[in-house]
């Protein structure tokens, strides 16, 4: 067994294991980095499916702040508009009801990015829940799904970074 040969190897085997490493990791941040969601997010819910017939096609807008740390998201989230059955309203002020936001992102590499939220919404009169997937399309525009536990509700959402 010739011991130089030995050494030889196992130093190219090291230096080869940093050099693709060092690449993964730029590949990673530079290259398809997570999208840049931090910041101020318009969104608008479409009711497509209720057991409370008043919010069939109700259209509800938010006003959110979103802060990202590694994959984790939290944030904070405002009711501004409410289009129902029940009449169409804006909430100004006091009127607006907060929450919390928390969830994640899920970074795909042969696909477009997707975040899974969690609401939980100071309403008038009671708490409420909503749970959003959102697929990245870009950093300005993320679109999906939402189900609620208000009235059984679930629809379709977009968040865009200008008003609606």
């Amino acid at each position: 067994m010739n011991f130089n040969s030995f050494y030889a190897d196992i130093l190219a085997t090291l230096i080869g294991g940093v050099v693709l490493a060092v690449l993964f990791f730029w590949f990673r941040e530079k290259v398809v980095p997570l999208p840049r969601i931090t910041g101020r997010w318009y969104f608008e819910m479409r009711t497509v499916d209720t057991s409370y017939k008043p919010y069939d096609n109700m259209i509800l807008r938010y006003v959110t702040i979103l802060w990202r740390e590694g994959s984790r998201v939290e944030g904070t989230v405002e009711k501004t508009y409410e289009n129902s059955s029940t009449g169409e309203r804006d909430f100004v002020g006091t009127n607006r009801t907060r929450g919390k936001v928390e969830g994640y992102m899920e970074k795909n590499y042969f696909g477009k990015d997707k975040i899974f939220l969690h609401v939980v919404e100071d309403g008038h009169g009671r708490e409420s829940t909503n749970f959003y997937e959102l697929v990245v399309d870009s950093n300005l525009v993320m679109e999906g799904t939402f189900s609620s536990m208000v009235a059984n509700q679930s629809g379709t959402v977009k968040w865009q970074r200008s008003k609606f």
